[in-house]
């Protein structure tokens, strides 16, 4: 077993399962310590609920999601969706990435893309490398995509390649956990598939995770 440890930053509570759910199972296997840090409760996605309410909800999923890969802990910011850059400075989300960095001396860091279509996406790769930059721990940091297929940015940059055909199973089992979040699921679950197929077929495995390396 390895004392290896493995950060995710994402912005809401299933970006870390649609983005690297079958690599999180894999390394949890293999003995890494994986920690998820999520920016946002997803409170918009229930609009008729209590923020307090829908808050319990997500962050009970969450939990359950990162059971069934074998991560270690899961942890909120409690920024508001749309709102990432304000609420980050009102609740100092910079200074609490940059402890956590310095703390767990993370071996890789996975965090969203910065050519994703979604703000909230754009907003958190921006804040972890910001912080990334200024801080002292350097490690690998890698990026994934939830709302494209193909990278338009860093197409230059070093790629890592997973074999999740193993674990590709239990990263399904961990979407299904977000029963709220069942539009998303119905919407998304079809390009997980998809991108699983064609990143396995291209890397002559049956399923695989594709990330490109930005740090």
């Amino acid at each position: 077993m390895t004392k290896q440890t493995i950060i995710v930053f994402c912005a809401h509570s299933d970006d870390q399962i649609f983005g690297v759910g079958g690599t999180l199972a894999k390394y949890a296997k293999e003995g890494y310590g994986i920690h998820t840090h999520i920016f946002s409760f997803g409170e918009l996605s229930h609009p008729w609920l209590k923020s307090h309410i829908s808050g319990r909800i997500r962050l009970q999923e969450s939990i359950d999601a990162d059971n069934v890969v074998g991560g270690k802990s899961v942890q909120f910011f409690g920024v508001r969706e749309g709102k990432f850059y304000e609420d980050g400075k009102r609740y100092n989300v910079k200074a609490k990435i940059a402890k956590i960095i310095m703390e767990k001396k993370p071996d890789k860091i996975f965090t969203h893309s910065d050519d994703d279509p979604h703000p909230d996406h754009k907003a958190v790769n921006d804040m972890i490398l910001q912080v990334y930059d200024k801080g002292k721990h350097k490690c690998d940091v890698y990026t994934f995509n939830i709302w494209n297929f193909v990278s338009t940015k860093n197409r230059d940059a070093p790629k890592l390649v997973v074999d999740i055909s193993q674990t590709f199973k239990k990263k399904i089992k961990a979407l299904r956990q977000f029963r709220s979040q069942w539009m998303s699921l119905i919407s998304l679950m079809p390009s997980v598939y998809i991108k699983a197929i064609i990143h396995g077929i291209k890397n002559k495995v049956k399923f695989a995770e594709v990330f490109r390396k930005i740090r």
